[in-house]
Formats: C-alpha cells, sequence, structure tokens
C-alpha cells in the first residue's frame, strides 16, 4: 500500500482512520495509549484540510492569469509537473 496522495485518498484515509480509532471499544481493547495513533489520524485530518486549500489557491492562481511556471516556481517543482498534478481542477 503507497501513501494517500490525491485529496480523495486522503480524505478516504482519514474517515478510515477516525472510524477504526472510534469503533476501539474500552471494554474489549487491551488498555494502552492510542494518543499516538490519534495523533496521526489528526494530522492526516489536517493534510486533507491543507491539500485542498493548496488545491483552491492553485486554481485561483491560474484563474487570475498565473503561468504554471510561476506557480511552478512558488511549489518547487517545474510547471510541468505543476500542470500534471493541478490542471484537472482547472475548470471543474
Amino acid at each position: 500500500m503507497t501513501m494517500p496522495r490525491t485529496r480523495q485518498e486522503l480524505e478516504r484515509a482519514a474517515a478510515g482512520a477516525e472510524a477504526w480509532l472510534n469503533s476501539l471499544d474500552p471494554d474489549t481493547t487491551p488498555a494502552e495509549d492510542a494518543s499516538d495513533l490519534r495523533e496521526i489520524g489528526l494530522a492526516l485530518g489536517e493534510l486533507v484540510s491543507r491539500q485542498c486549500r493548496l488545491e483552491e489557491a492553485v486554481v485561483a492562481a491560474r484563474n487570475n492569469g498565473r503561468s504554471w511556471s510561476e506557480i511552478g516556481l512558488v511549489l518547487g517543482v517545474s510547471k510541468q509537473a505543476a500542470r500534471e498534478r493541478y490542471a484537472r481542477l482547472i475548470n471543474c
């Protein structure tokens, strides 16, 4: 299994982690501190939120006439990489 990369994959992973953690029954689950696992789930949820914000910012930049070269420069990737990753969001 690979790390989730798309927003949909991140959202599914975050929802799955939250559901699993919430399903743990203290009566049947050994008493151990799962705060480290919950922290991973929370961080994943934050990552989903940040990814949405980044996607919205890229769409806004394109709608404001910014080139893929400019966007790629800010992202630290080539214009081709920026376009490949975010072009599907434009005019959706």
